[in-house]
């Protein structure tokens, strides 16, 4: 089956932007084109690829597609550096990546390749692998220690977290140290759902397995100030915490136990070329910033 690349295009765009209007302007044609082009490819195919709304989303063979459509133009625009042509834009690259190694390490992997444009999907480190499983992203940072099949993997190093509280949560929780029984009663801060570092600090530290309360906070820099605040106790990455450590805004819980959280860069085996500018750049900031 020969799928259109401007009915391609139009669809990567809807999604990526999230509304037909926008997707026409940023392919400089009319909402009315964009919307014969979805209707013309989801009549090819035989199914729905977008769920229209505010703002538009894709359907799981959308996302699919999309990406393909995404790895086409990667694919294109290595080609034009191969022949030392005009790629005429710049391509979009879909990555997963856990939120603490875009807080502290990532970005400058990112600046270091100026002609891709980046598209972030935030999951769990142990979860990442998930998205390149189902094919809806090109490469992960991954921490499951196992490859997937179809990709190569790059071991990277190690993202060291600490187990860290304001001096006053301390003195009020940890009086007599971080022994189980104040472990079960602290609250303790957690990312999300899918985050265990807490609850694996606490079994290496104590050997049991509480149920202590739970504050949710989905940002890496949240979950720093929370700490700082006295809301809670958490598992932060030893980069994001350094100065506050070094002030004493910050303290660790048991500075003889760290955990150090091995990672990967996971690539699909058929975009490992025309992404290896990446693959460069992220193994290099791992370098200089992960421990070895």
């Amino acid at each position: 089956m020969h799928l259109d690349p401007a009915h391609l295009a139009a669809l990567s765009a809807v999604l990526r932007t999230g509304a037909f209007d926008l997707a026409a302007a940023e392919l400089h044609v009319t909402p009315s084109a964009i919307s014969q082009r979805i209707k013309a490819l989801e009549e090819r195919m035989g199914i729905t690829l977008i769920q229209r709304g505010s703002p538009c989303t894709a359907t799981p063979a959308g996302q699919r597609l999309a990406k393909h459509a995404e790895d086409l133009g990667v694919l294109e625009a290595q080609l034009m550096r191969d022949l030392s042509l005009d790629t005429g834009g710049q391509a979009r690259l879909r990555l997963a990546i856990n939120a603490d190694s875009l807080a502290t390490w990532f970005v400058p992997a990112l600046a270091a390749v100026p002609d891709l444009v980046f598209e972030l999907v935030i999951d769990d480190q142990d979860h990442s692998a998930d998205w390149l499983k189902r094919g809806e992203v090109s490469a992960a940072i991954t921490a499951t220690g196992k490859p997937v099949r179809g990709c190569d993997r790059h071991a990277l190093g190690a993202l060291r977290y600490v187990a860290t509280a304001s001096p006053s949560f301390r003195d009020r929780w940890f009086e007599d140290g971080p022994t189980a029984a104040a472990l079960a009663r602290a609250p303790c801060l957690t990312f999300n759902a899918k985050d265990r570092l807490q609850a694996r600090w606490v079994e290496l530290a104590t050997g049991t397995r509480p149920n202590p309360p739970r504050h949710m906070l989905p940002s890496s820099t949240a979950f720093v100030e929370a700490a700082e605040a006295g809301l809670g106790w958490g598992m932060n990455p030893e980069p994001l915490v350094r100065a506050a450590l070094a002030q004493g805004r910050l303290v660790a819980l048991r500075p003889d136990l760290a955990l150090d959280v091995p990672l990967d860069w996971q690539i699909s085996r058929a975009m490992a070329a025309a992404i290896a500018p990446v693959t460069v750049a992220v193994r290099q900031a791992a370098r200089a910033q992960l421990l070895h």
